[in-house]
């Protein structure tokens, strides 16, 4: 059988070229205006259209709203076009197992090659993600670029706590720091694959420099070396990872004062935004993802500023499991003026639409515990939210929260109702106490909210 190999598929100058790194990159969005930036989006998704009419997951989407071949002209078009989420590509899969009819991979035998991996599973059961060659190097290119402008450099010996396995994260993580940035590589993953103490003797003995991963795991490492007295050997120097709704003084604090960066991003879409040098929001990457800020009810783009549902259209993802409009259901604004480039910035993650729990009327979302909670030395900053219903059918939610102790649950419980705006039951408990409800040492991303209601 004659089939091309990954990297016959793919030209590797045009794909720097079209989405450039480094330098060339800064040049390049510093000088652009938005009317030339849009006209690159456009151009990308005029050619996504045609690829997504090839699939048979959008030709039902979008046939059952009465759209055909030719109705979407370009991106000023793209309302126009349904929203998806998680629950239709489960659908799609569960009717089609087992990979669902969304990648449109086509034939074994004239497919190109296709990366498979699966997501965490945080918000119920895994799902699978597939890419293919052209898919899978810009999305590493992104992360990538993003390292970089932000100071990694070829100096740097990287760290990783993002978990492997079928789930994508570490590995593309591994792919973007030794395909774009030069660094040095450690593959660590989470507690179960490298242990904690572990984890801070390589760091202690290869010189890392860099951390990437998702903090909360990272701030747990950071007490290890400590309990480990290993910090005079550890120098850390930068921090990329995931503060969302929390305050990276307190991830910074932990690791004596190294600089920490946030980005935001999604398995199936990749890296989405993410801050620059000044670390003054999180830049779009506008010349590869096209993202759209709707009501959470209505569906409807939001205002200027307004908070809205973040749904992504990858405009480069056109040949495995295109990406037409997928709604993250996790929200953000857009902030004002421009920064260093022509690119948007959002606020970043600020919780999930779908793990909003309405209380009293109130709308709270367990994520913004983690921000009232930090930079306080009685606390450890890690919770767990129980979400249960009493037999009147009212909801009521109890946060479990690590103490070091001299606590007073009292007044931390009138902090929580000042800043949710709502009266929530608080336990505390002591360090490590939430570790096997919130899965910290084999999960990527922690548990946050467990539903008891059985809804």
């Amino acid at each position: 059988m004659t089939y091309p190999t990954y990297f016959e598929t793919l030209d590797h100058r045009e794909l720097l070229a079209d989405y450039p790194i480094g330098k060339a990159f800064t040049d390049r969005y510093a000088a652009m205006s938005r009317d030339e930036l849009f006209a690159i989006q456009n151009e990308q998704f005029q050619r996504l259209m045609l690829r997504g009419w090839q699939v048979p997951f959008y030709r039902r989407l979008w046939g059952e709203k009465g759209i055909e071949p030719g109705d979407i002209g370009g991106l000023e078009d793209i309302g126009r076009l349904p929203v998806y989420d998680k629950s239709d590509l489960m659908a799609s899969i569960s009717e089609h197992p087992p990979y669902g009819d969304f990648h449109g991979m086509g034939e074994a035998s004239s497919r190109p090659p296709t990366v498979f991996h699966t997501t965490s599973g945080t918000t119920g059961k895994p799902q699978v993600l597939m890419f293919g060659p052209k898919g899978r190097e810009v999305g590493n290119l992104l992360v990538g670029r993003m390292y970089r402008w932000m100071g990694l450099g070829s100096d740097d010996v990287v760290h990783s706590v993002y978990g492997h396995g079928m789930i994508n994260g570490g590995h593309y993580i591994r792919e973007a720091v030794t395909h774009f940035t030069n660094s040095v590589f450690l593959s660590a993953g989470t507690g179960i694959e490298t242990r904690s103490v572990n984890q801070v003797r390589l760091m202690a003995d290869f010189g890392v420099t860099a951390i990437v991963g998702f903090v909360d795991y990272v701030r747990k490492l950071a007490e290890t070396a400590e309990a480990e007295g290993l910090f005079d050997q550890i120098d850390i120097r930068i921090i990329i990872g995931h503060l969302g709704t929390e305050d990276r003084a307190s991830t910074e604090a932990a690791w004596h004062g190294a600089k920490a960066y946030d980005w935001y991003g999604v398995g199936d879409t990749g890296s989405i935004a993410g801050e620059g040098p000044e670390r003054d929001g999180m830049y779009v990457w506008e010349d590869a993802q096209y993202l759209e800020l709707l009501d959470v009810d209505t569906g409807e783009p939001v205002a200027k500023g307004g908070t809205g549902d973040m749904v992504v259209t990858c405009l480069y993802k056109d040949d495995i499991a295109p990406c037409i409009r997928f709604n993250t259901h996790d929200i953000t604004h857009e902030l004002d003026g421009r920064g260093e480039i022509a690119f948007k910035r959002i606020a970043g993650f600020k919780g999930r639409s779908d793990n909003m729990v309405k209380l009293r009327g109130i709308n709270v979302f367990p994520h913004a515990i983690g921000a009232l909670i930090e930079n306080r030395g009685d606390l450890t900053g890690e919770y767990i939210c129980h979400l249960t219903r009493d037999g009147a059918q009212k909801d009521r939610m109890t946060v479990t929260i690590e103490s070091r102790g001299g606590t007073d649950k009292a007044a931390l419980a009138e902090t929580l109702k000042q800043g949710l705006g709502v009266e929530i039951d608080v336990t505390l408990v002591e360090p490590g106490g939430t570790a096997k409800a919130t899965e910290i040492d084999t999960r990527q991303k922690p548990l946050r909210l467990i539903d008891e209601r059985g809804v």
